[in-house]
């Protein structure tokens, strides 16, 4: 299962942050994960929201670029060597994550961590193989 995901390129200045869920709560726009990344001159703000193709119309509006890609949200047993299990059965199948982050929610008894995977659909059949839950965009919305 697969979640979109909304990347946003922004000046490292201040005040710009501010400047972005402004324009999302003017757009009713509810932010349910993020990830913040920074150089010295410029930053990408990674976003799973609530209506994705809403607040990408009002960020682009709003004069931000604004990207969307395909992200996968995996259940994490929230216990030691929780993650471990993840990554290793993603390196044992030979899957690189280009990035991850966690998500604020918990899902029955586990975490919730999102996933980008240089192959994102073998990576949720091995997970899956595996017994190892990937939660929808649907889910991550109402969680």
């Amino acid at each position: 299962m697969k979640v979109e995901q909304l990347s946003i390129f922004i000046e490292n200045t201040s005040g710009r942050l501010a400047d972005i869920t402004y324009v999302l709560n003017n757009a009713g726009i509810n932010i349910r994960a993020l990830s913040l990344a920074d150089t010295t001159d410029f930053g990408i703000l990674r976003l799973i929201v609530n209506d994705t193709d809403k607040a990408l119309k009002a960020l682009k509006d709003n004069g931000f670029t604004v990207d969307k890609t395909e992200v996968v949200a995996v259940e994490v047993p929230d216990r030691p060597g929780g993650l471990w299990i993840i990554l290793n059965t993603l390196k044992d199948a030979g899957i690189n994550v280009a990035y991850m982050y966690a998500f604020v929610q918990k899902s029955g008894e586990n975490a919730v961590v999102i996933f980008r995977f240089d192959e994102p659909a073998k990576a949720v059949e091995v997970l899956r193989k595996e017994g190892i839950g990937t939660l929808g965009g649907e889910v991550i919305h109402s969680l």
